[in-house]
């Protein structure tokens, strides 16, 4: 977040609830008026300075391996880790995300969400529940589908493993 303040510290100063800045922050959301009037009081800037650059879409991006930005996604249901490999281009299509699934880890109920989604497993293994039916995955091991099926990722392993993991969602197609 912006001024060195986590996401929680923003969402217990500005009464804002976390899932909804990391999706403003992440650009899923549009905020309402009324919600960048209270993330521009928290942050003591001006709304001219907390838009600025947003138009910008530019024709290259990188993300270097220690600017990768970590964000919080349904923490209450999974532990996995989230890593934004494209948080520096606003309004892209896909979302890009390094995922580290913990050792017995992951997420413990299936969930469904809008779009479509492709997974490749960098590191380790893990398993994928996908509409009930569970699939062991294995290193360089892939997987396309659509995300509005019930799905979940998880680790029953002892090791860490590492998943490459791509959104887009349908109002992109």
């Amino acid at each position: 977040m912006a001024k060195g303040l986590t996401l929680d510290q923003v969402s217990a100063a500005s009464g804002l609830g976390k899932g909804l800045l990391s999706k403003v922050e992440n650009f899923r959301v549009t905020p309402t008026l009324p919600t960048l009037a209270k993330l521009c009081e928290t942050l003591g800037v001006k709304l001219s300075e907390l838009v600025e650059g947003l138009d910008a879409k530019p024709k290259l991006t990188i993300v270097r391996r220690n600017q990768r930005k970590a964000i919080s996604r349904d923490a209450s249901d999974s532990n996995i880790e989230y890593h934004s490999l494209a948080h520096r281009r606003a309004n892209r299509a896909m979302d890009p995300f390094e995922l580290v699934v913990p050792a017995k880890g992951g997420r413990k109920q299936p969930m469904p969400h809008e779009g479509e989604e492709f997974l490749m497993v960098l590191k380790g293994r893990v398993e994928f529940e996908f509409d009930g039916e569970v699939q062991s995955l294995a290193e360089g091991d892939s997987v396309y589908f659509d995300a509005e099926t019930e799905h979940r990722l998880f680790n029953v392993t002892d090791k860490e493993a590492r998943v490459l993991c791509v959104f887009l969602e349908r109002s992109s197609l």
